[in-house]
């Protein structure tokens, strides 16, 4: 499905779905509980369908519902060793999640995904695994990635020491992991990254009992087991990475739109973007009390001019640093590309082996459209421009144009250029191929969007 984005003006009020973050730590977690646990607001998407359907592989039974409510009734004592291969679809997190958990049981087991998931690294992976006495290989030789073999069980008398920048999925799987394990699980990480989703993860297994203990640099965790999980009941925060993108899009356009029902526990690191945001002259206002977000952009900020600038900024430039948060990075590189000044987007290298090298797809996606974009191993260098001077007039020196671009099969690329097509001069357009993809993170985008009148089609 290719989409066509074009200039619009936003207006009213959006809601976006709850976290994948959170659901999938929600699904795993009462899929090892005794009982029947209720999860509320969940994201039904890809991904988290996905975890749905492996979790009756170890013995779990899922139920949608309706009305934006699911039950999994835990295997609980009676887990086992998943009954065929598991299959996780593109879902990176449930790879990295479960094929720990799946350690712990005696025997083989097998996963592999689709044809992205075939090209994320899992060589860590296999390493942790085999530091903790299993025995875990790769199925195709000279591969880094999968299928994955592993043979369990693994135990807790070796300390695990890993590098930490690799990615915090697969760390957040061996704390979820040690639950079914005798002993204290010592995690020692060199260079850790990615952090706030570690702290995700403590918060998540101290709620259903689980002693962690996570020192304040995050190069030392413990986790004691085993643990015996009842069953919960939560309510699913509204996803931060998914809203990222009505956000800028309101940012560059002549915009007013409130987002309802955001996060404001502080548990997503994502929520870090409005803090940026506003630093380059964002009009944005978070009020956590009632957990909205109101976003003005160009003609309808405070200013009436809504132009994004580094000129309030230490050396005129704006560094954003996102090992903690780097999903945020296609976000953040859209907003550059409106923001007159030049931005250095840091400690990136793990944007390399997303679903896609998202470094390189946004270098050469954005290099279509008319940005000026540099890379590195682990950086982007935007250098971009405001539609619109200090004084309101057209600025001469903004070039972004309409062309079709790849999602190169990411949906957050897909998103992100999708959005950037709401901003630009009348008669330019963004076409966006395998725009379908969004359905990963944020089932019915398009739709959501255009009920704020972003004015979305099928090309």
């Amino acid at each position: 499905m290719k989409i066509k984005a074009k200039k619009t003006s936003l207006s009213g009020h959006i809601q976006v779905p709850g976290s994948k973050s959170h659901t999938i730590r929600a699904l795993l977690l009462a899929s090892l509980a005794e009982g029947t646990s209720r999860i509320h607001n969940p994201l039904p998407s890809a991904d988290c369908i996905s975890t749905s359907k492996a979790i009756p592989l170890v013995g779990a039974f899922f139920k949608d519902e309706g009305n934006g409510t699911w039950t999994v009734t835990g295997a609980g004592k009676n887990i086992h060793l998943p009954e065929n291969v598991v299959d996780v679809g593109n879902s990176g997190s449930l790879l990295y999640f479960m094929s720990p958990i799946a350690a712990t049981f005696e025997g083989w087991s097998i996963f592999t995904g689709d044809e992205s998931i075939r090209t994320r690294p899992v060589a860590h992976m296999v390493d942790v695994l085999n530091q903790m006495g299993g025995e875990a290989h790769i199925a195709i030789p000279g591969k880094t990635t999968c299928p994955m073999v592993i043979k369990g069980p693994v135990s807790t008398r070796n300390r695990i020491v890993t590098e930490g920048s690799v990615s915090s999925q697969y760390i957040s799987g061996l704390m979820m992991a040690a639950t079914r394990m005798k002993g204290t699980l010592k995690i020692e990480l060199t260079n850790p990254k990615e952090t706030p989703y570690l702290t995700m993860t403590k918060i998540w297994l101290e709620s259903v009992g689980v002693t962690v203990r996570m020192s304040d640099d995050f190069k030392h965790i413990e986790i004691d087991g085993p643990v015996d999980i009842k069953a919960f009941e939560k309510t699913i925060p509204s996803d931060w990475e998914a809203v990222a993108f009505p956000l800028i899009a309101a940012l560059i356009t002549d915009s007013e739109i409130t987002i309802d029902d955001v996060d404001s526990s502080g548990t997503q690191g994502d929520d870090a973007i409005v803090d940026v945001l506003k630093s380059i002259g964002a009009d944005i206002q978070w009020d956590k009390t009632k957990n909205t977000l109101t976003v003005r952009g160009g003609k309808k900020s405070a200013d009436k001019i809504g132009r994004l600038s580094t000129d309030n900024l230490p050396g005129k430039e704006l560094h954003v640093n996102l090992s903690g948060y780097p999903d945020a990075i296609c976000a953040v590189a859209v907003a550059a590309c409106f923001t007159e000044g030049t931005t250095y987007i840091e400690d990136i290298s793990v944007c390399r082996k997303k679903e896609t090298d998202r470094i390189e797809v946004l270098k050469n996606e954005l290099t279509k459209l008319g940005a000026d974009v540099e890379d590195g191993p682990d950086f982007m260098i935007i250098h971009g421009h405001s539609p619109l001077n200090s004084d309101g007039t057209k600025n001469p020196d903004f070039r972004l144009h309409g062309a079709e671009v790849e999602s190169c099969l990411d949906h957050r690329v897909a998103m992100s250029l999708a959005c950037l097509g709401l901003g630009l001069d009348d008669g330019n357009e963004v076409i966006v191929k395998d725009a379908e993809c969004c359905s990963v993170s944020f089932p019915g985008f398009f739709d959501v969007m255009n009920n704020i009148k972003a004015g979305f089609e099928q090309a």
